[in-house]
């Protein structure tokens, strides 16, 4: 499964919003250097969908804010 993830980083408190049906608003406490904040959004989007970080990964986006995630399922 693909989602779109508009990622919010140095946000006061980490939260996860849904806006269509595969988009997402990522808010993370990290700031956006040496890809941290990456990791960070793929730690949330695991506890969110229930999956192994190891399962998510990111497609699309490295440096946007704008990204794209692959979650497998299996």
């Amino acid at each position: 499964m693909r989602i779109r993830v508009k990622v919010k980083p140095n946000a006061k408190k980490e939260e996860i919003k849904k806006i269509e049906e595969d988009y997402y608003e990522v808010r993370v406490t990290v700031v956006p250097e040496k890809g941290k904040a990456n990791k960070k959004v793929i730690e949330v989007l695991s506890k969110y969908f229930k999956v192994p970080k190891s399962r998510i990964s990111l497609v699309r986006g490295e440096t946007s804010r704008e990204k794209v995630f692959e979650i497998s399922q299996d």
